[in-house]
């Protein structure tokens, strides 16, 4: 699957399943680590390249394995429909400086995220305070390799 159709599949799974995402890291010892995350397509605001990203909050495991080895996988499903999502990692955030994004840019790029992952708030200028305090950091995933099921394949129950 090339890129474009990627995350083509990528966006219209989200849209059908609030943009929820397993995210698969490396932990130290080699083993996977899984989490979910809300995720969506933005471009990467410093080479406008589509990507896939998140926002982490800041001192979690999954930073401290995407720091030690940065490349994840994302899986977006809906219903029986899935595709996953692979390849280099990016952090940007007060403790993972993106040379080039300033703390005004790093703001945007959060709010960008959120909405890209199907967010919506009331008080944007509160988000943003949210964001500072838990020191968030965004993680963008350039897409390297797709998987999938095949299109319009069908399950039964219990399957």
């Amino acid at each position: 699957m090339d890129i474009r159709a990627g995350l083509e599949r990528v966006r219209a799974l989200g849209r059908q399943d609030f943009w929820l995402a397993v995210l698969v890291t490396q932990r130290r010892s080699g083993e996977p680590a899984a989490s979910v995350v809300n995720a969506g397509v933005v471009d990467h605001p410093l080479t406008g390249e589509p990507v896939v990203a998140f926002v982490a909050r800041g001192r979690t495991a999954k930073l401290a394995n995407l720091r030690r080895n940065p490349r994840a996988t994302l899986v977006f499903r809906a219903g029986w429909d899935w595709t996953g999502v692979t390849g280099p990692v990016e952090l940007a955030g007060p403790d993972d400086e993106l040379p080039g994004l300033d703390a005004e840019a790093l703001r945007v790029v959060l709010r960008d995220i959120y909405h890209a992952a199907g967010g919506e708030h009331p008080d944007l200028d509160e988000y943003d305070r949210a964001m500072a305090e838990d020191r968030r950091t965004a993680v963008f995933v350039r897409p390297e390799h797709f998987s999938s099921n095949p299109p319009g394949t069908d399950h039964e129950e219990g399957e």
